[in-house]
């Protein structure tokens, strides 16, 4: 039996799922996995994506892997760093095994809200483990996280990523979305990076910043807030 490397995923967001259009059908990935072959040459990642951030003009043929979250930044967080996060995973890769990984330093409390179509899950030190990924598979987990680090000049920076889709040494297809509510904070929205274009999409709206990103390789944000009442 040949076990298939785990899928990765953490907030700073790291996703290592299975193969999308233009891979391998899933009978031949299933069959390679099963047996002692050497890889097929339909699973080699040449000229795929090796992590330079593109973003996308229009979504491929097929679903891809979409990563949702909402980010709560209160006034408790303006001193703590902590920030409530719940994030959504959908149409997740059908494999045997995966696993979301969560930065070990600056993420607690992490809880799975839901699962479906998923044999098993389970929240594991700083890890959400999944088994037998089935069609439609839909996770939701909460968390913790301490993402707001003050800067000089009464400033405050929420990075976040990388997010990635990632199977052996090819990035694929991945989208994106975000709303931070920072309604309750006391802080003021001062910039955005990326910058709004085709393929990463800004709203701005009283006390939230949403974006939504459709991309391959990695992406990472910066949200720059002052710490000026609203």
């Amino acid at each position: 039996m040949r076990i298939l490397p785990f899928l990765l995923l953490s907030v700073s967001v790291l996703y290592a799922p299975g193969l999308q259009a233009g891979e391998p059908s899933e009978a031949e990935l299933e069959a390679w996995l099963e047996s002692d072959d050497p890889m097929p040459p339909s699973v080699s990642t040449d000229g795929v994506n090796e992590g330079k951030l593109v973003f996308l003009a229009s979504p491929p043929n097929k679903k891809v892997h979409h990563h949702s979250n909402q980010l709560v930044i209160d006034a408790d967080s303006v001193q703590s760093g902590w920030i409530q996060i719940r994030q959504c995973h959908e149409n997740l890769d059908r494999v045997p095994r995966a696993q979301i990984l969560f930065n070990r330093e600056r993420v607690r409390d992490i809880e799975i809200l839901s699962s479906q179509n998923i044999e098993q899950s389970w929240v594991e030190k700083n890890s959400v483990q999944l088994v037998n990924i089935s069609d439609k598979a839909l996770l939701c987990v909460k968390a913790r996280s301490r993402a707001l680090v003050a800067q000089k000049g009464g400033k405050f920076l929420l990075s976040s990523g990388p997010f990635m889709r990632r199977f052996l040494d090819g990035y694929y297809p991945m989208r994106v979305s975000m709303d931070v509510d920072f309604s309750n904070s006391g802080l003021q929205l001062v910039s955005v990076l990326p910058l709004d274009q085709q393929g990463f999409e800004i709203q701005r709206r009283q006390g939230h910043i949403i974006f939504n990103a459709l991309f391959e390789g990695q992406l990472r944000t910066k949200l720059m807030f002052t710490g000026k009442t609203l």
